[in-house]
């Protein structure tokens, strides 16, 4: 079933998420960071699964259909709504780094079983040995299955289309997407941002073989003019969401352009937690539910370090250090109790109950923060 843009629920959502290239890091490294904003209840668990070899003819589930697994995969680190499978954000071992946003573009959403934008991130992370790969891994997949279904735990679906930020050692590349269309730019040096809207224009280094000829009979591009994929695709009268996803991205990039060439984990810390322009999210039912930041060095031989929060709300969060090595294992601290086929997300119809998915992390978390708060005057 497919939903017109404007006919869905005007939730208040947001994510941000940044990416920093030498010149603009102080030092030679890549820097990216990211924001999940989640509805206000949602809890996310931080879950590493170690490289895996796979029989032929394997599937895996995802969290609504099932895809052909890859032979090999690769050690990740998740940071997830508990809820299902995908990914919000992560790492691999090979420095590879994704994030995710929800767009509302022209194209509409669907409801439909299919690929969630989280799904693609996870499977990017678990195959690609690049961030040029990445692109590649989710193109593909987006090719084969499609993107679609409820993003929110909730009777009440949820849906968006996805933008993506990936990044390694030594570039990053933006793909964006609506619907089928999607569009890639390739980053080599300095700061980007991404928020709740599409923000590539006319630099575009890769795009869907009918993404033109598709506008063209749309109306929404005439042909003769500079094609601006943000301008053609973007609804002409944006939801509130998208309104507020603007001045974000504004925000985000004002932000950086101050640290230009001075930007290290600890500004992107400040830059997560900053709630003045909204990036650092806790309204309208909405929140920052969990947050990363990943440094990745130049040189292949110095280790990527990779911070997570697993609790909501980056300014009253401590980012916790993980690195990738021989001996790695799950924390169970940050990881949500699982319910089988009790769990409300395998019955029909779905999210008809609901269930304690807080992990031990998160309940010390809120118990601290309901202590501070009883003392404040």
């Amino acid at each position: 079933m497919k939903y017109s843009n404007m006919s869905i629920p005007e939730y208040p959502s947001s994510c941000d998420c940044f990416v920093s290239l030498p010149p603009a890091s102080l030092s030679p490294v890549v820097v990216f960071a990211k924001n999940s904003d989640r509805p206000q209840s949602e809890v996310q668990e931080v879950v590493y699964y170690g490289a895996a070899t796979h029989p032929p003819g394997t599937k895996v589930m995802c969290t609504y259909v099932e895809v052909e697994q890859a032979p090999k995969t690769l050690a990740v680190l998740l940071s997830r709504p508990a809820w299902l499978w995908g990914a919000e954000m992560g790492a691999n071992e090979m420095g590879v780094c994704i994030g995710n946003e929800a767009v509302w573009t022209k194209e509409p959403v669907e409801e439909c079983d299919a690929l969630l934008g989280m799904d693609l991130v996870r499977l990017a992370l678990e195959r690609a040995h690049s961030a040029k790969a990445a692109v590649q891994v989710i193109i593909d997949l987006l090719t084969q299955y499609g993107q679609g279904g409820s993003c929110k735990e909730d009777p009440q679906p949820f849906m968006y289309h996805n933008t993506f930020m990936m990044c390694d050692r030594l570039e990053a590349y933006v793909l964006e997407t609506a619907g089928q269309y999607w569009v890639v730019e390739r980053i080599t040096e300095g700061a980007r941002n991404l928020s709740n809207q599409l923000s590539i224009g006319t630099s575009i280094w890769q795009e869907h073989p009918q993404l033109r000829s598709h506008a063209l009979a749309q109306g929404w591009w005439n042909g003769t003019e500079e094609f601006n994929f943000r301008v053609v695709y973007s609804l002409k009268t944006q939801p509130v969401r998208m309104e507020a996803a603007k001045v974000r991205y504004k925000a985000g990039q004002e932000l950086l352009q101050r640290q230009e060439g001075h930007i290290t984990a600890e500004s992107m810390m400040q830059l997560l937690r900053n709630k003045e322009s909204g990036i650092c999210m806790d309204s309208g039912g909405f929140r920052t539910t969990s947050s990363m930041i990943s440094v990745l060095p130049r040189c292949p031989h110095l280790p990527c370090i990779h911070l997570l929060t697993a609790t909501p709300d980056p300014s009253r969060s401590v980012f916790k250090p993980f690195v990738f090595g021989s001996r790695v294992t799950q924390v169970p601290w940050v990881l949500s109790p699982t319910f089988g086929e009790d769990d409300p997300l395998r019955q029909t119809p779905r999210f008809q109950t609901q269930v304690d998915r807080r992990h031990e992390l998160y309940k010390e978390h809120q118990r601290a923060l309901e202590t501070l708060e009883g003392n404040e005057v």
